[in-house]
């Protein structure tokens, strides 16, 4: 499940403030969703697959008369400077690459002030992994009817495949990597026989993808092995 590939481990810190903003609270949290489940945390964001949308807010609280500015500090793994700064009490990134990303809100109390960290987020995107299967039987008994990837792949950013027949004529062609060939042309089944499958991909890591193979289309195939 997701809750348990995305586990939170609480960092405890001590921050000295400018009294104006020691007074008031922040709770730097990160938005995302992962298999359409909506998730959150103020620590870290382990193992995720790119693209991820992630939403950071400050939730600022008691505030008085403080009138903070952020800056959210994006830093990469083995870097000491940001690659980026937003300047928003809320912002939204997109993460496409694989590694660890630090993300540390700063709060000054106006433009003369120096800022000061308040807590850092940490983003770890996974390496790509993408295989195509060699067989599936469309066959409507709800088990392996779409060609499709495997459900192992993961931090896959673009992704375009082709199906061929033997004489090379395309077939079909999809770029969800979620989606498929349910084994018709046009609205009709294809015979049974050995399929191309051309897959053109690219991974979070940079990792590109070329795959090519043939795709076996069995439909009297039923789980165990046996003939319908």
């Amino acid at each position: 499940m997701a809750t348990n590939r995305f586990k939170t481990t609480l960092l405890a810190s001590v921050f000295t403030l400018s009294p104006l903003l020691a007074m008031a609270g922040f709770t730097p949290t990160a938005y995302y969703t992962v298999d359409g489940t909506d998730m959150e945390t103020t620590d870290i964001i382990n193992n995720a697959q790119a693209p991820l949308t992630v939403t950071f807010k400050a939730n600022p609280s008691d505030l008085g008369d403080a009138v903070p500015t952020y800056e959210w500090r994006f830093t990469r793994e083995g870097n000491a400077e940001p690659f980026i700064t937003r300047y928003e009490e809320e912002t939204t990134y997109e993460f496409r690459e694989s590694g660890s990303t630090s993300v540390s809100l700063y709060v000054a109390y106006d433009d003369t002030s120096e800022p000061e960290l308040i807590s850092t987020i940490r983003v770890s995107i996974s390496a790509s992994i993408l295989e195509m299967p060699n067989a599936f039987s469309p066959n409507g008994d709800g088990i392996n009817d779409i060609y499709r990837a495997k459900d192992t792949h993961q931090s896959i950013i673009e992704f375009h495949a082709y199906i061929f027949n033997r004489w090379g004529q395309k077939l079909y062609e999809w770029t969800d990597i979620d989606g498929g060939w349910d084994g018709t042309f046009h609205g009709n089944p294809v015979g049974d026989g050995v399929y191309f499958v051309l897959v053109k991909a690219k991974g979070a890591d940079g990792v590109e993808y070329n795959i090519k193979r043939d795709v076996n289309l069995l439909r009297d195939y039923t789980e165990g092995g046996t003939q319908r």
